[in-house]
């Protein structure tokens, strides 16, 4: 069996979409099905339309002779994938890694309201074209895929029944690559992500100024980067802060196996990847409580909750790290249990099964 596999990232990129869709690749090939790749990357370059009517073309060329499609997201490449599966009369199968409009709807046209806010409301005309494009190509998918049990709740709120959402946690390999373990000088603060509002990274400067001995490092880049760079310069912490830039996946690997605390103080989560490596690589998580999270960490087992943006709780976590050595090797050692329970392995066998039997 031959899948197309649309996705708006794939290695070299990097990024959590290309690490996921590299992941779902490697796993369909040993569970017996080939994947053909393209990447909505490879046309980013050219100007806004003609990009996605060239990503169209490339679909419709590599889909000649597939049992279906996958899609990595709904809009960017959601839409073309819907369009070429309809043109070839073949499955479309959506994986939905967030609510794309709200996303957009936060970064770009004023929305403050929550995700699970978001659901019930309605806003501009734009924000709302973006939320009818999603769900037009969920509901014209013949299966949809969660990345966890809470953001299946939030796709039937867009009218999917349920009988056709289906949830698949994201996996790791069990042979995980890292590179060389970094030098680090002091006790550092480790996070990454884009850095967008929801993601909270401003909160993580406030801490250095509370921990004058720690040092921050983070991972990735964004719209916010200026932003972050001013709030630490006003601060007076940005000598304590090192700005890596979007990093390869193995760097992020030796970056958590080395830090003293992964902190992420998200606003929301269909599901985190990062959560999952930092978990595999044991270290101490201090995250929130907010969407998919409490399914990966249980709150004081593997790692801390918080509420977000709660300065003061993340204070707490972060002194008892220092205070409670014997804890946090207990949470350690439960965060690496935990994470075997999310592998790569079991993750491909469930998501080939799925396109078997939708595709056959």
């Amino acid at each position: 069996m031959r899948i197309l596999l649309a996705t708006p990232l794939y290695p070299p990129d990097i990024g959590g979409p290309a690490t996921d869709a590299a992941a779902v690749s490697a796993g369909l090939v040993r569970e017996g099905i080939e994947p053909l790749v393209c990447s909505f990357a490879s046309v980013r370059a050219l100007p806004r339309i003609i990009r996605h009517l060239q990503y169209v073309l490339k679909l419709l060329s590599r889909s000649r002779g597939v049992s279906g499609i996958v899609a990595f997201d709904t809009v960017s490449v959601g839409i073309p994938a819907m369009l070429v599966a309809t043109l070839r009369r073949i499955p479309l199968i959506v994986r939905v890694p967030g609510d794309y409009a709200w996303e957009q709807g936060v970064q770009r046209f004023s929305v403050t309201d929550t995700l699970d806010a978001f659901q019930s409301k309605r806003y501009g005309f734009r924000v709302e074209m973006l939320r009818a494009a999603q769900r037009l190509v969920t509901h014209n998918a013949t299966l949809v895929l969660s990345p966890s049990n809470y953001f299946a709740r939030v796709i039937e709120q867009w009218g999917i029944p349920q009988e056709r959402i289906k949830r698949i946690y994201l996996g790791i390999p069990e042979d995980e690559v890292m590179a060389n373990a970094p030098a680090l000088e002091g006790k550092t603060f480790f996070s990454l992500g884009r850095f967008v509002p929801w993601k909270g990274f401003p909160l993580l400067l406030e801490l250095l100024k509370r921990f004058p001995e720690w040092h921050l490092v983070l991972a990735g880049d964004g719209p916010d980067r200026s932003t972050l760079e001013e709030k630490a310069s006003s601060l007076g912490v940005s000598n304590r802060i090192r700005f890596l830039g979007p990093i390869p996946h193995d760097e992020v690997m030796a970056w958590l196996a080395r830090t003293d605390a992964f902190v992420y103080n998200t606003a929301w989560e269909s599901f985190s990847f990062q959560v999952l490596e930092a978990l595999s690589q044991g270290a101490a998580i201090v995250t929130t409580r907010v969407g998919s999270l409490p399914e990966l960490v249980e709150d004081g087992v593997e790692g801390v909750l918080c509420e977000h943006d709660d300065l003061e709780a993340f204070v707490r976590a972060i002194k008892s790290i220092e205070t409670e050595p014997a804890l946090w090797n207990k949470r350690r050692a439960a965060a690496k249990q935990k994470a075997a329970k999310f592998s790569l392995s079991a993750s491909a066998s469930e998501t080939a099964n799925i396109i078997r039997t939708v595709c056959a």
